[in-house]
This record gives structure tokens, C-alpha cells and sequence, in this order.
């Protein structure tokens, strides 16, 4: 026994079970009959069957009808009468129906029958595009007919997708090869550029070679002289010598 909001109220007696579905003012329904014990659930019967009624109704709004038109042609078609079928074909088609493409054959017609399949594989050609051929053309007594059924959408646009797909795959790959490249001769430049600096040779220091010159050969800038120092002092006079009687 299952209540109305889902709750198991386990095992029960038919009177005791109605009992409680009347006190709640709803219906008693069996829904596993084959079960041991049936089980049953209390709910508004008249509800269910309406939203039963309204998902079978969505349903059928999601459903296509295929139909199957038959367009007739004879072996002495015209031209003009040939595209007006044709066209007929390509509208069914768009439409989202099967066509049957049927050639009929009367009397001595029966020996050129390779005329009616000619003008069966034209037409077939001429609305490639827009179908596919579900039966190939084929002759039962004295007919001759084929059967057309429209393209799906994803058929047409899928190959369309899978190339896009593949040039976007292609153009990144050749983005990563380009970057991997440029990063590589950055990094072999620098590593020239590195090599280049360690193997260039000290500047040797200047030394003089004792006559006040660089070693190069250079003749250096002379220093200033040094203020000339002031003139020494006179020297006191000898004292004059006594004579002694």
C-alpha cells in the first residue's frame, strides 16, 4: 500500500486500504497487479489520466508523419513535363516525404524498358543533392519505380562540421609549431650570444715601461708638475773671527 505523497504504508486488507482512500477524499488504484501482494496507491485517478493524455499530446507534437507521393512519368516524357515532375519531387522532398518515382509500360512499351530506367537514374541524379535513394530503380511486371526519401539536416551539415573541425586542429597545431620554433632560436641566440661573450679576451691592464709610457706604445698624458717648492731659507752668515793679541 503506497499513499498519496509516496510513503509505504505496507501491508494492509482491501476494506482498510479503501477506508483510508475515502478519508482523504481520493481513489484507490492498482498498479501491480502481478505482484505478490498486488500493490495499490491512493491518488486522484481523473488527474493521472489527464497528464497521461497531456504527455501523449506532447508527444505527437514532436512526431513527423512520413508520407510517401508518388510521381508518375512515361518513357516519351518532354522536357518540360520532365522538370514540372521534377520540381514536384524536389517540394515533397523539402517537405519531409518519401517519393516513388513510378514509369508505367503499355504494350510494346515492355521492350524498351531501358528508356524508363534512363530517365529513373536522371532524375535521381538531378535531386542528389536534396535525397537519398532508398531503393534503386526496379522493375516489378510492367513497372518501373524508385524510391527518394529526403536528406536529414545532420547528413548535409556533418561532413561541413568535420572539416571546419579538422582546418581549426590544423591552424593550432601550425600556431604550436610556429611558437616551438621561434622560442628554439631565441634560445639559440642567446646561447651564441653567451658563448660569444665567454670566449672574447680580458682587456690587459696598462703598465708603464719605466720611461713614464704605457706598454702599448701610447705615449700617456703627462702629469701635472707638482707646485715648485718655495726657495729654501738663507743659511745664517758665519760669525766674523776674533783676533786674540
Amino acid at each position: 500500500m503506497i499513499d498519496d505523497e509516496g510513503q509505504q504504508l505496507g501491508i494492509m486488507p482491501p476494506y482498510e486500504a479503501l477506508k483510508k482512500a475515502r478519508e482523504k477524499n481520493l481513489d484507490l488504484v492498482e498498479i501491480s497487479a502481478s505482484a505478490v501482494p498486488p500493490v495499490c496507491r491512493i491518488m486522484d485517478y481523473g488527474k493521472f489520466l489527464y497528464q497521461q493524455e497531456k504527455k501523449e499530446r506532447e508527444a505527437k507534437k514532436h512526431q513527423k508523419t512520413i508520407t510517401v507521393k508518388e510521381v508518375k512519368f512515361r518513357i516519351n516524357v518532354d522536357d518540360h513535363d520532365y522538370e514540372t515532375k521534377r520540381n514536384h519531387v524536389l517540394r515533397f522532398l523539402d517537405e519531409g516525404d518519401k517519393v516513388k518515382a513510378t514509369i508505367f509500360f503499355r504494350g510494346r512499351e515492355m521492350t524498351r524498358t531501358s528508356l524508363g530506367r534512363q530517365i529513373l537514374e536522371r532524375l535521381i541524379k538531378d535531386v542528389e543533392p536534396h535525397s537519398i535513394v532508398e531503393f534503386r530503380p526496379r522493375q516489378e511486371g510492367n513497372t518501373l519505380h524508385a524510391i527518394l526519401a529526403p536528406k536529414k539536416t545532420g547528413e548535409t551539415q556533418k561532413p561541413k562540421s568535420t572539416q571546419t573541425a579538422k582546418a581549426a586542429k590544423a591552424a593550432q597545431a601550425a600556431q604550436t609549431a610556429q611558437a616551438a620554433q621561434s622560442v628554439q632560436a631565441a634560445q639559440t641566440v642567446q646561447a651564441a650570444q653567451t658563448a660569444k661573450a665567454a670566449q672574447a679576451p680580458k682587456p690587459a691592464r696598462a703598465q708603464g715601461d719605466g720611461g713614464g709610457r704605457p706598454a702599448g706604445g701610447t705615449e700617456a698624458p703627462a702629469a701635472a708638475a707638482p707646485n715648485p717648492p718655495q726657495a729654501a731659507a738663507a743659511a745664517p752668515a758665519p760669525a766674523p773671527a776674533v783676533k786674540q793679541a
